[in-house]
């Protein structure tokens, strides 16, 4: 009998750790097509807000940051409980959910935490696994995208960069220092409130048993601006809306965001330096790390 039950805890051991591996082997992809779509926009996300609340998702936000776009973040216990796994993984709480017109047809995206997650080394990876399951079986799954011939695995994304002399997810933006977490949320809050830096919020979620607070943020002005950004390296066939918006992450009296030229190539990593087919490249957006990194100081209210 304790022979068998050995047995037994052996081999369950051994799949774990063959799942493990698998799924370390897995080629992650940052977003995925649910489906395609025609009509108008906004009915279009009334049924597919109603889609999410009805799986159990809380809509923690939404905004049109331009012509044709609309992205719906959400939220629920499982992403709340991954980003608690781990210091600094607040950025994670937040999955968007984008539509986006190309061409008269409704593009249905969201992002995928999976893949999000480990290039934000969340520990929780069960969690991640459950809150893409949940996305795929609300909305479903058409194909992933947006790495082009390029593959990234876990591996590869928990210790990515684009390339050689730019930042990892542990080299963020620190915009600003308050004397405690409350007082640095309601800094934030006054400052995306006013506008500051042609910043906005987009969301709020607080992490359960931590003390961290993300916020989502639309950007709206010159090279740091959404549309910006966007019109010059989101060219492919299915768009990357789910890149925005932008987050600033409270995590204890500190402000910190993702430097730019880490959180815009994690969702780009195939787009080229210099030159494409498609005229998409990040030599177009050269000034947009910087000019990011400016805005959402202001709208922490840090020196920039």
């Amino acid at each position: 009998m304790i022979k068998s039950l050995a047995r037994a805890v052996f081999v369950a051991g051994l799949m774990l750790t063959a799942s493990g591996v698998a799924q370390a082997a897995q080629d992650l992809k940052p977003f995925v097509l649910a489906y395609e779509t025609t009509g108008d926009i906004s009915q279009a996300a009334d049924q597919v807000k109603t889609k999410l609340k009805n799986a159990g998702f809380d809509i923690a936000g939404s905004y049109k940051p331009y012509d044709g776009a609309l992205v719906i973040a959400v939220t629920d216990k499982t992403l709340k409980s991954a980003a608690a796994s781990t210091d600094n993984g607040g950025y994670i709480a937040g999955q968007r959910v984008t539509l986006t017109k190309v061409n008269g047809q409704i593009q249905v995206a969201y992002t995928n935490p999976v893949y999000y997650g480990n290039a934000y080394r969340i520990t929780d990876e069960q969690d991640l696994n459950k809150a893409f399951d949940q996305l795929k079986s609300t909305l479903g799954f058409k194909e992933a995208y947006g790495t082009g011939d390029d593959k990234l695995t876990a591996k590869d994304l928990r210790k990515y960069h684009y390339m050689f002399g730019m930042e990892y997810f542990d080299d963020p933006s620190h915009l600003a220092e308050y004397g405690s977490h409350d007082e640095a949320v309601k800094a934030v809050e006054k400052g995306l409130a006013a506008g500051k830096g042609g910043a906005h919020k987009v969301y709020e979620i607080s992490i359960p048993n931590t003390d961290q607070t993300v916020f989502g943020v639309g950007l709206t002005q010159g090279c740091s601006g959404d549309k910006y950004i966007m019109s010059r390296v989101d060219k492919a066939k299915i768009r990357s809306t789910g890149h925005l918006p932008y987050e600033v992450l409270v995590k204890g009296k500190n402000v910190y965001a993702l430097y730019a030229r880490f959180r815009i190539a994690i969702s780009w990593p195939n787009l080229p330096m210099i030159q494409s087919s498609t005229g998409a490249t990040f030599f177009n957006i050269m000034c947009a790390p910087n000019a990011i990194e400016k805005a959402l100081t202001e709208a922490a209210g840090g020196q920039a």
